[in-house]
């Protein structure tokens, strides 16, 4: 679910850096892919070397020169690191605060006490929801991902009964809540109702999040039997330490960064000025960067120097936490880089100029456009904004409530099976320590579940509203 700018989308839209034709871009298209998946799972071929080899090659057959394939590639890698990296770094100190202070074990500790049993994943559905509601959903994953490996580990649930849920809590608000950057760039494409949207957006996403993450996480479970990742979760150190951070402290400190994010989001909605000196400071203390940054500062002080920490013992945490992030990174880039080379060879234009002839009610059309360009280029926002783009002009006629519905089909396309193009898969792929395979039978067929459900119910809405 890489995300990039509007502007940087709309560039590479226009400017394809091969003229193959359309049969030929599709043979190469299913060649990269089919390139990334032979090279990972039948030659164990590490993910970044597959996905680097795999971009050569859609290029090559696409008959793109490589020179500018490899730019291509290069930039998403750089642009796709640049808008994550970053993140997930600032995210993984934060976590390793929490872990090594004992503030992530004080979190464990009460959910467990609190939502044992049966309700743990509709405690993590929730929780993931309210926090996924301001967020990017790298922010998300990177704050989320400590708490849920240690809720398996300690609770001894499988961790795709615990996972599933927080990841379709974050995803389902990612693509169908405003103020997220997809669902705000087709309200402004279709000119549609940004409290309408938002309030049909809520009343889609609630049963498909308990369609997606509780109910189908029993079968994922069944599916993908896992144990959380020992290398991505630090042993308990509560037992070390003789005092730790306490509840509220700890919960608070989780809490900074959504916080920051949401009130950006409120003061961008009412403010509406972006010369406005307080949607301007607002803009700067909101962005996911500065965000996670205050969070990890507040934090060496709430849950490091809480939990009797010096500063050099603070040091080494954060060293400590940066060293398994790396081989996550370079992934994730590769992934952006694929998704990058993909888009440069015209495939998401491709994908509008086959779909201009469709004759199918604007609803499912808009659903079907976003979801063959997300099958395409891996992007959730490549998908929202190249089909919010070409259905604009059916909203003409529509009215407010329908115009809403139009988003929301939009997004939930745009969320369809998420596979080896998208940086998200990646990122889910390494921080759970599954397969190519097990990422497919649980995070793929989840995205997919939410794409169907939302789509669905979009169209039943549209026949009593």
């Amino acid at each position: 679910m890489t995300r990039l700018s509007v502007e940087t989308l709309a560039a590479d839209a226009v400017d394809p850096i091969t003229s193959a034709g359309h049969a030929q871009l599709g043979v190469a298209v299913l060649a990269g892919i089919a390139v990334i998946v032979l090279l990972i799972t039948q030659f164990k071929l590490h993910a970044f070397l597959a996905l680097t080899i795999g971009s050569l090659a859609l290029g090559a057959v696409a008959g793109a020169p490589l020179d500018k394939v490899i730019v291509s590639f290069t930039t998403g890698l750089g642009s796709t690191v640049a808008g994550v990296g970053v993140l997930i770094a600032l995210g993984a100190i934060l976590g390793k605060l929490l872990a090594d202070s004992g503030g992530a074990d004080q979190i464990v500790d009460t959910i467990l006490a609190k939502a044992g049993g049966r309700a743990m994943p509709w405690a993590m559905v929730l929780i993931a929801s309210v926090i996924g509601l301001p967020l990017f959903f790298e922010v998300g994953i990177v704050l989320l991902i400590p708490v849920v490996l240690m809720v398996a580990k300690r609770g001894n649930y499988s961790l795709m009964r615990i996972g599933i849920p927080a990841l379709a809590g974050l995803s389902v608000m990612h693509g169908l809540i405003p103020p997220h950057p997809g669902p705000l760039v087709a309200i402004d494409a279709v000119k549609a109702n940004l409290g309408v949207t938002l309030a049909l957006g809520v009343l889609v996403a609630i049963p498909t999040v308990i369609i997606a993450g509780p109910l189908f996480s029993r079968y994922a479970a069944r599916w993908v039997d896992v144990p959380a990742p020992d290398r991505m979760i630090p042993a308990r150190a509560s037992e070390e330490l003789e005092k730790r951070p306490g509840f509220g402290a700890t919960l608070a400190t989780m809490l900074l960064p959504v916080v920051l994010m949401l009130s950006k989001a409120l003061v961008d909605i009412v403010a509406d000025d972006p010369t406005h000196q307080v949607q301007r400071v607002f803009d700067v203390i909101g962005s996911p960067l500065i965000a996670l940054l205050a969070a990890v500062i507040v934090g060496m002080f709430t849950l490091g120097r809480a939990a009797g920490f010096t500063r050099d013992r603070l040091s080494t945490t954060v060293e400590k936490s940066l060293a398994p992030i790396a081989g996550i990174l370079l992934i994730v880039g590769a992934g952006g880089g694929f998704k990058q080379t993909l888009i440069d060879c015209g495939v998401g234009q491709m994908i509008l100029d086959i779909s201009k002839d469709w004759s199918i009610p604007a609803l499912l059309l808009a659903w079907l456009i976003a979801v063959a360009i997300r099958l395409a280029t891996g992007s959730a926002t490549v998908a929202t904004i190249s089909a919010a783009g070409l259905v604009a002009p059916l909203a003409a006629d529509m009215s407010t409530a329908h115009t809403s519905l139009l988003v929301l089909a939009i997004g939930a396309g745009s969320l369809f099976f998420s596979h080896v193009n998208d940086a998200g898969f990646w990122l889910v792929k390494e921080y759970f320590g599954l397969s190519v395979g097990q990422t497919v039978k649980t995070w793929s067929v989840m995205e997919t579940i939410i794409s169907v459900v939302a789509g669905g119910l979009v169209l039943l809405l549209s026949l009593v509203i």
